[in-house]
């Protein structure tokens, strides 16, 4: 029976204690393969900078791997970082998916670095990177360059020239803008492009963007009706004592996160049980944790979704499960991540 609601992932490549880059890559083109078999719609890897506890650097390497281990999800980026980048080389790489896999490729782009300002400045002096300030006219070009017809460089002399992605295209990436804020809303809105809203980082100003988009939204010809859906976290598991012990070591690094703490590599849910009865550092955050994740057991965090889903008028969320892994398990084997995903699209199909 299929899900009622589409499911998808956003996978940031977690690194645990202990864990190495490789292992934790494997556990989660392991986690890839397992979202394919059980029907959910998409796989997408987010970009983020050095940062101990995860290794999702580089979504158009990680996708082509992802797409090697899959058969019909959806592959992409949630997403490409585009300051980092140069928009040609977001093309180029891109159509390459597209002809690895065509038909099931996403490019997710996002306005914001994904990293620190000292990451920010070393990209910019070690690679080819874009003007922030220009992010609606690279959007355009990357639009354009994909396309069967290519994009025209204008020169001052008054000649032209046309340049392409790929040869000799059969397929385009579905290009979706990501954001979190009314900026990213309003210009998806006027592009005529799928919007996602980064619901799994705060949460904030969600209303007001999917109303701004969509009272704003531009028909295109590729997107005649305005289309989104939205992130969020998520960790089910049997019981809810067991799923709020594996959901302690992620809100643990939020919890990092937001009050400027040293990052660490993703604690065992035995170090941040351990940690978090001497110094609390969870516990400004766990009423949050509780109220906007899905979070608990599969019937209370299936609820939860379809209620939200209705609230928020989208048929498709997508889950970045982030359920914590104990010390005994498997390195190369994300156990508490996949029963997220089976107990969760278990439930949605009963």
């Amino acid at each position: 029976m299929a899900m009622s609601i589409s499911l998808s992932v956003l996978d940031l490549v977690p690194v645990r204690t202990g864990q190495t880059s490789a292992d934790a890559v494997a556990a989660s083109l392991a986690l890839a393969e397992r979202a394919d078999e059980l029907g959910f719609t998409r796989y997408w890897f987010a970009e983020h900078h050095n940062m101990p506890a995860v290794a999702s650097t580089t979504p158009p390497v990680l996708i082509a791997a992802a797409a090697a281990r899959t058969r019909r999800i959806r592959v992409g980026s949630g997403g490409v970082m585009l300051p980092n980048h140069s928009p040609l080389i977001v093309a180029e790489q891109f159509a390459a998916l597209e002809a690895i896999a065509p038909g099931r490729i996403d490019l997710g782009i996002g306005r914001a670095p994904g990293s620190d300002p000292v990451i920010t400045q070393l990209l910019h002096r070690s690679g080819t990177t874009s003007d922030v300030e220009r992010f609606p006219d690279h959007i355009r070009d990357i639009l354009a360059l994909t396309s069967d017809d290519g994009a025209t460089v204008q020169f001052s002399s008054g000649g032209t020239y046309t340049v392409r992605a790929t040869p000799a295209a059969t397929g385009t990436p579905e290009v979706w803008l990501l954001g979190s804020s009314d900026y990213s809303a309003q210009l998806a809105a006027a592009s005529g492009l799928p919007y996602v809203f980064a619901n799994h980082f705060s949460g904030e100003g969600l209303d007001r963007a999917l109303r701004l988009y969509r009272e704003q939204y531009r028909p295109s010809a590729a997107h005649p009706e305005p289309r989104t859906f939205v992130t969020a976290n998520a960790v089910v598991a049997p019981t809810a004592d067991q799923a709020w012990a594996r959901a302690l070591p992620q809100v643990r690094m939020m919890a990092r996160l937001r009050t400027g703490r040293p990052l660490v590599a993703l604690e065992t849910v035995e170090e941040a049980r351990d940690a978090e009865a001497s110094d609390g550092l969870a516990a400004p955050f766990a009423d949050w944790a509780r109220s906007s994740w899905f979070l608990g057991t599969p019937a209370d965090a299936a609820s939860a979704l379809r209620a939200f889903a209705a609230e928020h008028g989208v048929d498709e969320i997508m889950i970045s499960p982030v359920a914590g892994a104990f010390a005994a398990e498997p390195q190369d084997l994300p156990l508490g991540r996949v029963q997220t995903l089976e107990l969760l699209s278990a439930e949605l199909a009963a």
